[in-house]
């Protein structure tokens, strides 16, 4: 598959596009700054200067998949967390991606915490909503559910994980679901939703 990642350049989508660019996949690192087209790079994807809270079709065009892994680190959470994702979906919807992978927080649906829900859409969507995240090693071991009990935490590595294993199980699609650090492999706490 031909990947997009959406925040390549920050902390977990670093680890994302690395895990892409190791695989079997081609990989475009999606970044805002010309200044990240290097470290992009140097992680080995193609770099795309887009952002998200404008036209985003040129990125988009030509992908098959999309990892959605951006965030505005709290300083435009409406315009680029929720926006920016709408943006996305519809520039992906448009040039008939199938596939979108999306990174979120497991208090997103709670309204007073994270933007509201992102949009229905024809994509074959995952939405997997992570807990506090530590600069910690991988595990390649997680825990996952619809309401897990706050107070744990994941290593960033591991939701990177989670999230490039995602992209081709089909029992992912359509699906929002919680991860914390536990002591299941990625990959069979994944095929554990088909």
């Amino acid at each position: 598959m031909d990947v997009l990642v959406a925040g390549s350049h920050g902390q977990v989508g670093q680890h994302i596009t690395n895990l892409l660019a190791q695989s079997d996949h081609t990989v475009r690192g999606m970044v805002r700054d010309d200044r990240h087209v290097e470290d992009i790079e140097d992680l080995g994807a193609e770099a795309v200067v887009a952002d998200l809270t404008q036209d985003v079709s040129h990125a988009v065009e030509g992908c098959d998949a999309i990892i959605f892994a951006a965030g505005s680190g709290g300083d435009d959470v409406w315009g680029v967390d929720r926006d920016g994702g709408f943006n996305l979906i519809e520039a992906a919807e448009n040039q008939d991606v199938e596939r979108f992978v999306m990174l979120s927080s497991i208090n997103a649906d709670s309204p007073e915490e994270s933007p509201e829900a992102f949009q229905e859409s024809e994509l074959l969507y995952t939405i997997v909503r992570p807990g506090p995240l530590t600069n910690e090693p991988s595990t390649g071991q997680i825990k996952i559910g619809d309401d897990l009990e706050r107070g744990g935490d994941i290593p960033r590595a591991d939701v990177a994980q989670t999230l490039v294993t995602a992209l081709s199980m089909e029992g992912t699609y359509g699906e929002t679901f919680e991860i914390l650090l536990g002591e299941t492999r990625i990959q069979t706490a994944l095929a554990e939703l088909e």
